[in-house]
């Protein structure tokens, strides 16, 4: 998967699943050869870079903002970009990156309201749900069958 750019856009850090789903996702993604981004605002940022400190699990952590507004401007664009959300911001970031970019999309959807979102994505994107906020185990598993497919 030499070459292939991958995206792991996360929102607002209150879930405490996504930071480790992150960089397990992360490590797993550049293991098989991915060119792997992780892009977020400040505390997720800063989060990852505690959790991961000499970057064994996460390579490259960019500004989500900058990031969008280097694929809107054509400056960039991705092949796969997986969108964590557990809240509708988290949503409508996805949608916006699913309009200016031609990445596959995977939602990553997670914590209390993950059904509901679920429901409200209107854009195409295959949908990885785990309603969980604390256990990571069955995100986790659910993104191993996803990338034993895009591996393939």
């Amino acid at each position: 998967m030499t070459g292939v750019k991958v995206l792991l856009m996360l929102g607002c850090p209150e879930v405490p699943i996504q930071t480790s789903i992150a960089l397990y996702l992360s490590h797993k993604l550049n293991k098989s050869g991915f060119d792997v981004t992780v892009a977020g605002n400040d505390a997720v940022i800063k989060l990852l870079k505690v959790s991961d400190f000499d970057g064994y699990y996460v390579k490259r952590m960019v500004n989500l903002d900058k990031t969008l507004e280097d694929v809107i401007e054509k400056r960039l664009d991705f092949d796969i970009c997986f969108a964590f959300m557990h809240n509708d911001s988290g949503m409508t970031f996805a949608a916006t990156m699913s309009a200016i970019s031609q990445a596959k999309m995977y939602s990553v959807i997670f914590g209390r309201n993950a059904e509901a979102l679920e429901e409200a994505i209107e854009f195409d994107c295959v949908k990885i749900v785990a309603k969980d906020v604390h256990n990571p185990t069955r995100l986790k598993n659910k993104l191993d069958k996803v990338m034993e497919e895009i591996v393939k």
